[in-house]
């Protein structure tokens, strides 16, 4: 899935991490995840063009890892997110404050976190560490649904966003497996259900369950159970973050 198809689906969060190409005569900045994909800015004005056309609609983006990234390489991402979203950025502030009342009177629409020192030196970058993500690193579905349960329980109110990664972590013995019955089947498919229902058993608010990642959301009704979590804030059944 694109941006552009993602953010249909209702997708607000992305985990983004950056390369660059070696020997790449463009010098151009890559999405990585393990293989390149798409040119960042390209993948920047496609987010932008969505906002253009949803006002009220707010994106996270968040550049938690830097592969082969010299300074320049960060003036250069720096400037591509300056150029592409301008004053669409929010400039940090405590967590706690930001409601999208907040952000619509101030026309903001995009807060990027950034895990680099070079977030200390640029005003509309939020500093890494106010969007932790605790990663089980598992193929157990039980051991990552403990593991998740556990980090919602330890959750303090630290005054930042939380990451909750409903992630199950392919060992090398798996990926040779997913060779010919493909990972999506051998791993997010058989733990679905699982997963799932610990979803919709979450609450929202300062001491329950924030952002929720998953790979391969178009699977199931991932994305709806997670967007209907947000009913019971509306209802007063918990308290906002």
């Amino acid at each position: 899935m694109n941006f552009t198809s993602q953010l249909g689906a209702g997708i607000r969060y992305f985990d983004l991490r950056i390369s660059t190409k070696p020997r790449d005569p463009d010098n151009e900045l890559y999405f990585a995840h393990g293989l390149f994909s798409a040119k960042v800015n390209e993948g920047l004005v496609e987010i932008s063009a969505f906002l253009t056309d949803h006002l009220k609609e707010v994106v996270l983006l968040d550049f938690n890892h830097f592969y082969g990234m010299q300074k320049c390489h960060h003036e250069k991402l720096v400037q591509m997110l300056r150029d592409t979203f301008g004053s669409k950025m929010c400039p940090p502030i405590f967590a706690h404050e930001v409601c999208l009342q907040y952000l619509w009177e101030k026309d903001y629409q995009v807060l990027v976190f950034y895990h680099s020192p070079v977030a200390l030196e640029v005003p509309f970058l939020w500093p890494g560490q106010m969007m932790p993500a605790p990663w089980a690193n598992t193929t157990d579905p039980e051991k990552l649904i403990q593991f998740l349960q556990a980090s919602i329980i330890d959750r303090r109110k630290k005054g930042s966003f939380f990451i909750s990664q409903v992630v199950l972590t392919p060992k090398a013995s798996t990926v040779v497996k997913g060779v010919t019955s493909g990972l999506r089947e051998t791993i997010t498919e058989r733990a679905l259900p699982a997963m799932m229902h610990w979803v919709q058993a979450q609450t929202p608010g300062e001491s329950g369950i924030n952002i929720v990642t998953a790979d391969f959301v178009e699977l199931g009704d991932f994305v709806s159970t997670v967007i209907k979590l947000n009913y019971s804030l509306d209802e007063g059944e918990a308290d906002t973050t």
